[in-house]
């Protein structure tokens, strides 16, 4: 009787761990979908506040650090650089103040196969295909993105933009249904 009672003691402190296991990671995930959620909304803010030319909104979405950095290529061939806030600031900052009218020169933008990497509770890593229309919704640019995020003072700010586009390759905008639908990275000859 007394081997029946120890056994089944054990049985009951297993299937407790177990659900408390189960727990932990339901909240774990929970708290990864936040974060998730959270970080979308930075990059989706940025980019609102870009082409609204509202300099302060667009500001407040960026690590304002010296090692913060954005980076991208130009349709001749070429990239441009910024490395550090007050270069960023400086160009940016410039180019918002010299191009005040909120106009969008890709007033629709896609974003899919967004893959996320967390260093730890303070850093993460995102990678997608972006979808960016021309002013006339015409056309679309593909662009390979990348940025890199951090949390300070319990705020998710930018800290690195990479942003690598075909302009060769235009997608007409009768395949946006298409885009939207994508569900692997496409590249090369065998865009969309």
């Amino acid at each position: 009787m007394k081997t029946l009672s120890v056994i089944l003691l054990g049985i009951l402190l297993c299937a407790s761990c177990t659900d408390k296991t189960k727990e932990e990671e339901a909240n774990r995930e929970a708290n990864l979908e936040k974060e998730k959620k959270a970080i979308n909304d930075v990059i989706e803010n940025e980019t609102k506040a870009f082409f609204a030319r509202d300099y302060n909104a667009w500001k407040a979405n960026y690590a304002q650090t010296d090692y913060a950095f954005q980076a991208w290529s130009n349709n001749d061939g070429t990239f441009d650089s910024n490395v550090g806030w007050d270069d960023i600031n400086k160009q940016i900052g410039r180019y918002i103040a010299d191009n005040p009218e909120p106009v969008s020169s890709h007033p629709i933008v896609e974003r899919k196969n967004v893959k996320y990497k967390f260093f730890d509770n303070n850093v993460a890593y995102l990678t997608w295909d972006q979808f960016n229309s021309d002013k006339m919704e015409k056309n679309f640019h593909h662009s390979k993105e990348v940025r890199l995020m951090e949390k300070i003072d319990g705020q998710w700010k930018i800290v690195c933009v990479s942003a690598f586009w075909d302009y060769k390759h235009l997608i007409p905008a009768s395949r946006l249904p298409m885009i939207k639908k994508i569900a692997n990275e496409s590249r090369g000859k065998n865009k969309i």
